[in-house]
C-alpha cells in the first residue's frame, strides 16, 4: 500500500489540472502540447515509480528476489504456464504505460498535427495518426521500462517501504498542495478560469 497510495496522490494533481475524471477531457486539457508531465513533472515521477513498483519490474521485483540463489516462481512452473505468467507481466506493463501516457503525455493528441497536415476533424487520417501517436507514446515508455530493468539492482522490502512512506507520500502531498496553490493564485489573476 505504501507505493499505491502515491499513485492515486500522484493523480489528483493531473485530475485537478484537467478538472474532471473523464479520461477524453484529461486529454482534451493537454491539448497542442501542454502536456501534464510539463506542469506535473513531479506526480509523473511518482506515477511512474509507483508503476515499476506495482507491476513487479525490477528494481522492484521482490517476491522473484525472496529466492536470491532461484527466481522464485521460475523454479515451479515451465513450459505454457510460466509463459503466461510473463505474458501477465508484460500486458501489466503495456497498461500502466498506456495509463501514464493517458495521463500525462496528451494520449492520443498529435501536437498540431491538424494544423501542419490540414487534416479535418473526424477523418480517418486524423484517427491513424492519434493511433500512431498513442502507440509511439506507449512504445517510449515500454522501451524505458526494459531499459531500467537492464540498469538498476534490486531494492529490499525495506528499502521499498522506506521509499513508499518517507519520500513519495510526503512529495506526493506537497506536490497537491503545490498545485492548489499555483491554481488558486492563477484564478485569482484570472488567468484561469
Amino acid at each position: 500500500i505504501s507505493y499505491e497510495l502515491s499513485m492515486g496522490l500522484a493523480l489528483i494533481g493531473v485530475l485537478m489540472i484537467a478538472g474532471s475524471l473523464d479520461m477524453n477531457s484529461i486529454i482534451a486539457s493537454q491539448s497542442e502540447g501542454r502536456w501534464n508531465i510539463f506542469f506535473q513533472p513531479i506526480g509523473f515521477i511518482i506515477f511512474m515509480v509507483a508503476s515499476f513498483a506495482e507491476t513487479n519490474r525490477a528494481p522492484f521485483d521482490l517476491p522473484e528476489a525472496e529466492p536470491e540463489l532461484v527466481g522464485g516462481y521460475h523454479t515451479e512452473y515451465s513450459g505454457m504456464k510460466f509463459g503466461l505468467f510473463y505474458l501477465a507481466e508484460y500486458a501489466n506493463i503495456v497498461t500502466s504505460s498506456a495509463v501514464l501516457t493517458t495521463l500525462y503525455l496528451g494520449g492520443y493528441d498529435a501536437p498540431f498535427a491538424k494544423q501542419l497536415l490540414g487534416i479535418e476533424d473526424g477523418s480517418v487520417m486524423l484517427a491513424l495518426i492519434q493511433f500512431g501517436t498513442f502507440s509511439a507514446k506507449v512504445g517510449a515508455l515500454l522501451f524505458f521500462f526494459i531499459w531500467v530493468r537492464w540498469t538498476l539492482p534490486r531494492f529490499r522490502y525495506d528499502q521499498l517501504m522506506n521509499l513508499g512512506w518517507k519520500v513519495m507520500l510526503p512529495v506526493a502531498l506537497v506536490n497537491i498542495l503545490l498545485t492548489g496553490g499555483v491554481m488558486s493564485v492563477l484564478q485569482t489573476l484570472g488567468i484561469i478560469k
